[in-house]
């Protein structure tokens, strides 16, 4: 009797271009890069120690993403933040964000909801950070969430709104009360997740994306 063994395949290394997505990816979204400042192709190829043709391959993708915009014989631009347009990605993630909650309560692999438990214990303990840190680790807790749903297309599409939403909480962050208090609203969402409670998982999302939206408007 032959015995079969199982080859698990090395994971592969993100490539050059995705490394620079990612980079300049993290500086748009914290507005780290400020809405209309031009791209510098030279000063993020020597930061990341690459040349210009994977950082041109992660502007495409990030003009896809709605984070640039690129201008011919101009250059590269980071788009605006309009706060108009906080309807309409509300309008989205109260739709999908509690079905994405729901999906992870019932999808999570044993790996997954360890990896919750464990962030949802670091938050428990963490001492409360300036506003900007606790932003990072609301896009953390979003994106392993998402991780959760076991869907690439929706993993994909949740992060392109939650990218989008979040530039618009930096744009008030200095003015922003409470963002601890909002943050921590994912203590009892991960435990939802994790015992596998869809219907509470979604309901709490949709206060969770309501609050932001609400919290926004209370500064307009």
């Amino acid at each position: 009797m032959r015995t079969q063994v199982n080859h698990v395949m090395p994971a592969t290394a993100p490539s050059l271009a995705d490394r620079a997505y990612a980079f300049l990816l993290d500086r748009l979204v914290m507005l780290d890069i400020k809405p209309g400042d031009p791209i510098n192709e030279d000063w993020a190829g020597s930061t990341l120690g690459m040349g210009r043709t994977p950082i041109r391959e992660a502007l495409k993708r990030l003009e896809t993403d709605r984070l640039v915009v690129a201008y011919p014989r101009r250059g590269t631009f980071a788009t605006d933040v309009n706060i108009s347009d906080l309807a309409h990605i509300s309008e989205v993630r109260r739709t999908l964000e509690p079905t994405a909650a729901a999906a992870a309560a019932t999808r999570a692999t044993d790996a997954d909801r360890a990896r919750l438990s464990q962030l949802r214990d670091q938050l428990d303990s963490a001492t409360p950070a300036d506003n900007a840190e606790l932003l990072r680790t609301d896009l953390e807790l979003h994106r392993a969430i998402y991780q959760c749903v076991h869907n690439p297309f929706f993993e994909d599409t949740l992060i392109h709104y939650d990218n989008l939403a979040t530039r618009i909480w930096c744009v008030f962050l200095p003015r922003l009360q409470g963002m601890a208090g909002h943050v921590d609203e994912h203590l009892p969402l991960l435990t939802a997740i994790v015992a596998g409670d869809a219907k509470t998982a979604a309901a709490l999302t949709l206060d969770h994306v309501t609050g932001f939206e609400a919290a926004i408007r209370a500064l307009i």
